[in-house]
């Protein structure tokens, strides 16, 4: 994922991922973005202000704080969280996994443990291009959230669900839901483009079971097993096999 730096920058979560190699080895992704502090609504990174960092402000359930990017899905669905604002697990948003789509640059997510606005208290965050999927847990204290799109809540059941076998090389996919288990090629990437294999959604060093950078041609198979499939920068991914 490419992003421009900010002076408030977080902790950079790519900058720490590493490669499960076929020999079973671990070697570290050389970081190719950092996650930025915030966002604004015209998909251009700000600098947050100190009361923004301190996680001042509680925001309002239900979307109803202003909405960044947009409150609603393409089928006029209302989001249950809004895209912008900062939020206390348990009173303004439930836990449970969400997800919001059709982001441009600009958007932003973290759990925290704390309000206190500190890097040591970050559980995880993301910049997001595309869709996004994210799980709040019940033990969290805030959710923050800038410039995204509304986050809607999603149900842990795959019934009726209509995998594709081609998607944008920018998002997170649900394996089973939103892609199909199989072995994909994106071709032609240029630097920048970054895959990952996830169990779940905490976005967590422990969720990642593989990810590369990749130049030129990327070739990953996705198990049914796999929880997500998160892509940045990449050309379009189709099923090969």
């Amino acid at each position: 994922m490419s992003h421009h730096a900010n002076p408030h920058k977080q902790r950079s979560w790519f900058a720490r991922h590493k490669v499960l190699t076929g020999a079973g080895a671990l070697v570290v992704v050389v970081a190719i973005g950092a996650a930025v502090g915030g966002g604004g609504d015209d998909g251009k990174p700000t600098a947050s202000s100190s009361s923004d960092r301190a996680g001042a402000g509680k925001g309002t359930e239900k979307g109803d704080a202003k909405e960044g990017q947009g409150s609603k899905d393409k089928a006029g669905k209302k989001a249950d969280v809004s895209g912008n604002g900062t939020f206390q697990v348990g009173s303004d948003i439930k836990p449970g996994t969400y997800r919001s789509t059709g982001n441009k640059l600009g958007c932003y997510w973290e759990r925290a443990k704390d309000s206190s606005g500190g890097l040591d208290g970050i559980l995880a965050n993301d910049n997001v291009v595309g869709s996004s999927y994210v799980t709040v847990k019940a033990d969290d204290k805030i959710f923050k959230t800038r410039g995204c799109k509304g986050w809607h809540r999603v149900s842990e059941d795959k019934t009726g669900a209509a995998p594709q076998a081609q998607v944008s090389g920018n998002g997170m996919y649900r394996v089973g839901v939103d892609i199909a288990p199989g072995t994909y090629k994106a071709e032609g990437n240029k630097s920048g483009c970054y895959w990952e294999r996830d169990k779940d959604a905490l976005h967590e060093m422990d969720s990642i079971e593989a990810n590369e950078n990749v130049t030129g041609s990327g070739i990953v198979t996705l198990a049914p097993e796999d929880g997500y499939f998160k892509t940045n920068g990449c050309a379009d991914w189709k099923k090969a096999g």
